[in-house]
């Protein structure tokens, strides 16, 4: 039955909602920063040597909106894998959020995708150990 699915894929539901509004976020801000629209100072760059914001959008795409967006989709199909790209993208948004401290310094934002990523990486954690979607 679909209760017995739905139970049999922890933290699903929280997993695609959560997931696209990290990709969402992502992907806003790779266009911010690609096209320069809403990103701060180039001046924050310049001790990596780097005169836009260009290369750090593709970071950012790299490194969370394509991860977010894939475990978005995981989590949507129920693919055995999901909590696994979870907890990596968990991983990746946290060490995004940590990057990006130095150079533009902290912000709630960061602190809210900080949360969400901690949060995201525990429950795939609990749903891995669970094993509850490999069935």
């Amino acid at each position: 039955t679909r209760a017995r699915t739905e139970r049999a894929h922890s933290f699903r539901w929280t997993f695609v909602g959560l997931e696209a509004f990290v990709a969402l976020g992502a992907w806003s801000g790779v266009w911010q920063l690609w096209t320069g629209t809403f990103a701060p100072p180039v001046s924050a760059l310049e001790p990596l040597g780097l005169s836009d914001w260009r290369l750090p959008a593709v970071w950012l795409l790299l490194s969370v909106a394509l991860p977010a967006t894939v475990c978005l989709l995981a989590a949507w199909e129920r693919m055995p894998w999901t909590p696994t790209a979870v907890l990596v993208m968990a991983v990746l948004l946290v060490i995004e959020v940590t990057v990006q401290i130095p150079f533009v310094g902290p912000s709630l934002l960061q602190a809210v995708m900080g949360g969400i990523g901690v949060l995201l990486g525990a429950l795939a954690w609990v749903a891995r150990r669970r094993g509850d979607w490999a069935r």
